[in-house]
């Protein structure tokens, strides 16, 4: 290798390859510290645009998800408040029954009367009280409600789940004054027939409410099967392999060593070429 005073050849090489090694260095550095293995344009182009893309699908049904859990709530908050009802109609009946039979006199009747009145206040009283997020659920208002649980457009409505708020108050279920009229035996025969069919009611809407909360919980799980899959998709894209890039961090760190060590020996030989020279 010929010696040169001017331009050191291999100085520049050196300094050529250390600088391509301190940018792989940083390059693994970066990716560990972020977990990602892109982390600009750069990077992967094509896999950024297409992380991107599934990520915003991701945070899209995460929110389905959570649209779904919401109107699950619903339907819970619901068919909790229609059990309490239920058990009102029982006890209700229960007391019908009792007077019913001429094994009591006016003045029990009169007990019994006072307590179902009590009971069927109650019914409207759960009906007033039972709301989600300030919605009432059992007034009998009718409100329609919808939850989004499609992360694409459907014209058709496919793409979400909706029902309607019911109305259990004592009015909508045939209670009043008249038909819950345990003073005599007589009445008490006729709010069985009453109670009956409150009693049936409230059970078929239990029914509809249980099938639509099966369907969300159908729908959370189908939800969160495709966010997963999504998120593992975009892993396999968008992460780095620790394991990968600490080789490569290694590897890099050794090539700067050696790199500095000859970037210091060719800086030497323009003084070995003037000790030529001056001897």
């Amino acid at each position: 290798m010929s010696l040169s005073i001017r331009t050191n050849l291999a100085s520049l090489n050196a300094q050529r390859n250390l600088s391509s090694t301190q940018t792989s260095l940083e390059s693994s550095m970066s990716r560990l510290s972020s977990g990602y293995r892109i982390t600009r344009a750069g990077d992967d182009a094509a896999g950024l645009a297409i992380s991107t893309k599934l990520e915003a699908q991701i945070r899209s049904y995460n929110q389905a998800a959570r649209n779904a859990n919401d109107g699950l709530s619903v339907i819970q908050t619901t068919e909790a408040a229609l059990n309490e009802t239920s058990n009102v109609l029982s006890r209700l009946r229960e007391l019908a029954m009792q007077a019913a039979s001429d094994g009591i006199g006016a003045t029990e009747r009169g007990y019994v009367q006072a307590e179902a009145d009590q009971l069927r206040a109650e019914i409207d009283r759960i009906a007033a009280v039972t709301k989600y997020d300030g919605t009432p659920l059992l007034d009998g208002s009718g409100t329609a409600l919808g939850f989004q649980v499609g992360v694409e457009s459907d014209p058709s409505g496919d793409d979400r789940i909706g029902f309607s708020t019911l109305d259990a108050t004592a009015a909508a279920l045939g209670l009043d004054a008249s038909t819950l009229d345990f003073t005599t035996a007589a009445g008490a025969r006729d709010a069985l027939s009453t109670l009956d069919a409150a009693l049936e009611t409230i059970s078929r809407s239990r029914a509809d409410l249980g099938a639509v909360g099966n369907r969300f919980q159908s729908t959370i799980a189908n939800i969160q099967s495709f966010a997963e899959a999504l998120s593992a998709a975009n892993s396999r894209i968008r992460d780095a392999d620790v394991a990968e890039e600490t080789s490569r961090l290694a590897r890099a760190n050794i090539l700067q060593q050696a790199g500095v060590a000859v970037l210091a020996q060719a800086n030497q030989a323009p003084q070995l070429a003037l000790k030529l020279l001056g001897g």
